[in-house]
């Protein structure tokens, strides 16, 4: 957030606009007085590697009221404020929306009560509202990633890999519950990140009779000589029926049906936590610069935008139809329309969920047609963090296709000296977290 409030300060003083801090979120704007402060360039040096938010950030129930915003805009005219770029979740993003609609009547009533004069009425006739999506959760349509969310994963994944030493070490199975109420994404993704034998979201519920399936598939992990299983499971997480599934119910099931020592580990705010990622650090800064010039060609007529990411492009979304595409989601899952709540979380989200049952779930082989086609992998070149997990995605995919994969090792010379060998599912298990070539590279 830091970063997006950083990008939107210099770019609105290297564009010559006065720009102004609001402390403590729409607690601020209602309160006035002190919370607002015009930003200078220097205030928002070396804040780009802090986590969190230097201006804070707060619920407020009286700007859920028209009372509360009627305070709002009285201190906005005080300071001259028509142009409010907000950083926050869908609820954040409504309620400016709100506040943009009614920003004209807010005005009359103000003049009417005689807190400000019939000239400002006139000078500050409209709002413009940019939105810009801080989320962990990754939980707002139009977007493919919300700021926040990239840096939430890093937390994730060091506990993860801190977890499963300990797990390897004790043969344990391990159940982490991860953020995500209404959104699944964190649960996927580190799930997809750390090869985790199953995992439990909102969006996509397990099919009946899972209870049975998911115990068999973590024995038959054990038999092959997997020391650890990991289970992840995003809070809100449902059934079929819309009942919780909760990180103790499997730590239950688990103990009750195989006997496995099981932990449970729940991250909890330990992911909203520590400093920005790289990725969050860009994402933020290039959003923050867009924000600024949407704002500086918007018009009374120009409806509430919310800057997102599609693709690698910063791209200005309507506000509202992102909002209603956010709560369409949460009605199909009220509705058990479980198909239609993962394809308008969108393409990534969809195209991350098939891959993971691809990689994660192996059918028997007697119900695997075979290709008659052999496949060799190999590592060349110097070693790149991530090129484990490339080879292990290959490799079952490539099994689950029909086809006989090949491991060849330490490169070309590897392969000109005839080191090559069959690699199988299990063969492959555990190797997204390893650093450099298991394989071998060479140049």
């Amino acid at each position: 957030m830091n970063a997006a409030v950083r990008a939107v300060v210099r770019m609105g003083i290297y564009v010559g606009a006065k720009v102004y801090f609001i402390y403590e979120g729409y607690q601020g704007m209602v309160d006035g007085g002190s919370n607002i402060v015009e930003a200078k360039w220097e205030s928002v040096s070396s804040i780009l590697q802090v986590g969190g938010t230097i201006i804070g950030s707060a619920r407020c129930k009286a700007f859920h009221t028209r009372e509360g915003r009627l305070q709002a805009a009285g201190n906005l005219v005080q300071w001259g404020i028509t142009n409010l770029c907000v950083i926050g979740g869908d609820g954040s993003l409504t309620g400016a929306n709100i506040f943009r609609k009614e920003w004209s009547e807010l005005l009359e009533e103000l003049a009417k009560n005689g807190k400000i004069s019939e000239e400002a009425v006139t000078n500050y006739s409209y709002l413009n509202v940019v939105g810009m999506v801080g989320s962990i959760d990754n939980d707002f349509c139009g977007t493919d990633m919300t700021i926040g969310t990239d840096s939430a994963l890093h937390r994730i994944m060091e506990v993860i890999d801190a977890i499963m030493t300990t797990a390897q070490s004790h043969q344990r199975t391990f159940v982490l519950e991860v953020m995500g109420r209404h959104c699944g994404y964190l649960a996927l993704v580190s799930a997809l990140a750390c090869g985790a034998d199953w995992v439990f979201l909102p969006e996509s519920p397990p099919e009946e009779g899972w209870e049975e399936n998911m115990c068999v598939k973590l024995s038959e992990n054990r038999a092959r000589k997997k020391r650890l299983n990991i289970i992840i499971v995003a809070e809100g997480a449902i059934d079929t029926q819309n009942q919780p599934i909760s990180s103790e119910k499997i730590k239950d099931l688990v103990v009750k049906q195989l006997g496995f020592d099981t932990r449970v580990t729940i991250l909890g705010h330990v992911q909203r936590g520590g400093t920005p990622s790289a990725f969050d650090r860009i994402l933020a800064s290039r959003m923050g610069v867009e924000a600024v010039v949407a704002l500086l060609e918007a018009t009374p007529e120009t409806p509430a935008c919310v800057v997102s990411l599609s693709g690698n492009q910063a791209v200005r979304l309507p506000l509202v139809e992102c909002v209603q595409m956010t709560q369409d989601v949460q009605k199909a899952m009220d509705e058990r329309r479980f198909k239609d709540a993962v394809r308008l979380r969108g393409r990534s989200f969809e195209g991350n969920l098939n891959i993971y049952k691809r990689l994660a779930i192996k059918l028997p082989d007697d119900q695997i047609t075979k290709s008659n086609c052999n496949v060799a992998v190999i590592n060349v070149g110097a070693p790149a963090a991530g090129m484990n997990a490339a080879v292990r995605s290959a490799v079952r995919v490539g099994i689950a296709d029909g086809h006989k994969m090949l491991a060849i090792y330490d490169g070309f010379d590897g392969f000109a000296k005839g080191q090559i060998k069959e690699i199988g599912w299990s063969d492959v298990g555990g190797w997204t977290g390893q650093g450099g070539s298991i394989l071998g590279t060479k140049r």
